[in-house]
């Protein structure tokens, strides 16, 4: 019996294509037999694929789209064919209803745009912001947000980013006052830009909202675990996210060479290689894979373009959570609950 929730997956999108996603949906429902799916595409591809796992049969069903959209394809284009494409048809089926949330590992502008428009902003929202995990040294992963989707905002933008990665962190982390920081470039009251002080300033009158605002943060302490949310316009939040992700490669390479660099360094490997196999999973984007769309009327979930089976298969983890911890609800709830206050002027 499927207890839900339902998700729609866009099986054409991604480098894999159906072979990643049907497998990571097979996944997905080994460690989760509760959930359904509706997989849409090139009917008798992914059904092929599904024929590799009969055992999820109940779970599935299949929806025929004559189309799919590449890596090239503008999000102008993209939009003027949303009724044609898996990925279009997946977005809808959650604005219809039939679906908790979609899934996609293809192009990211034109999921955001076509998103935007076909579930458009819950009332309260200027602007959706694109939310993901990064790891850190405490108990938790950080949430972040906005990572490219907005290059310039404003107090109330950043004001409602943290309402929205608030309401984020009480589902994933299970917790009633998540902790909510500001990215900056130093961590005194005065620095910074006028729409970073007028954010804080706007947080700190809030105090009866479901967070606690714990004042800026610089990127250098992203790592520590030291906070639940740091938002951020989509300009520097995309500049520290790459930044992270290039540092984690360059150790990681940086790691290889001087374990091969000769046949002393290539036995301390051996006797290392325990350690060194937890920290390259720490630092594996698959293990945190699926950044949301946050503040649309649905939950919409991209999965990394090259993804692998599990990194899928833990983008339909966090859709399932949001959509059980009914994330879009608490949102708006919160939203209603308060008088946002404005920047002054």
């Amino acid at each position: 019996m499927n207890l839900g929730p339902c998700l729609a997956i866009d099986a054409m999108g991604g480098d894999g294509g159906p072979a990643i996603a049907v497998a990571g949906v097979a996944l997905a429902l080994k460690r989760d037999p509760g959930l359904c799916f509706t997989l849409f595409g090139d009917e008798a591809v992914v059904r092929a694929e599904c024929a590799r796992h009969p055992e999820f049969a109940d779970h599935v069903t299949i929806v025929h789209t004559p189309d799919a959209i590449t890596g090239e394809d503008k999000p102008s284009q993209a939009i003027r064919r949303a009724k044609t494409t898996s990925m279009g048809m997946a977005i809808n089926a959650v604005k219809e209803g039939r679906a908790d949330a979609a899934i996609s590992a293809g192009n990211t502008g034109a999921l955001m745009a076509m998103a935007k428009i076909a579930l458009r902003t819950i009332p309260g929202i200027d602007r959706p912001a694109l939310a993901a995990l990064l790891p850190t040294l405490g108990a938790h992963d950080l949430v972040m947000l906005d990572l490219g989707a907005n290059t310039e905002c404003d107090a109330r933008n950043l004001f409602q980013f943290a309402v929205m990665g608030a309401a984020y962190a009480r589902i994933l982390h299970d917790t009633e006052l998540p902790t909510v920081r500001l990215l900056n470039i130093g961590t005194e009251e005065l620095k910074g830009t006028e729409s970073l002080r007028e954010a804080a300033a706007m947080l700190r009158a809030a105090d009866h909202l479901p967070l606690r605002f714990d004042g800026f943060a610089e990127a250098s302490s992203l790592g520590r675990g030291e906070t639940d949310v740091i938002v951020s316009d989509g300009f520097s939040g995309n500049i520290a996210l790459k930044t992270a992700e290039g540092t984690a490669r360059f150790i990681a390479d940086l790691l290889r060479r001087s374990f091969t660099s000769s046949l002393r360094s290539k036995f301390g490997f051996m006797l290392s290689k325990p350690a060194i196999t937890l920290l390259r999973k720490g630092m594996d984007p698959n293990m945190r894979n699926g950044a949301v769309f946050l503040g649309l009327n649905g939950t919409v979930v991209k999965s990394h373009g090259s993804t692998s089976i599990e990194g899928f298969a833990n983008a339909i983890e966090v859709a399932t959570k949001l959509a059980r911890g009914r994330l879009t609800d608490r949102i708006a709830a919160d939203l209603a609950a308060i008088t946002v206050p404005e920047p002054s002027a």
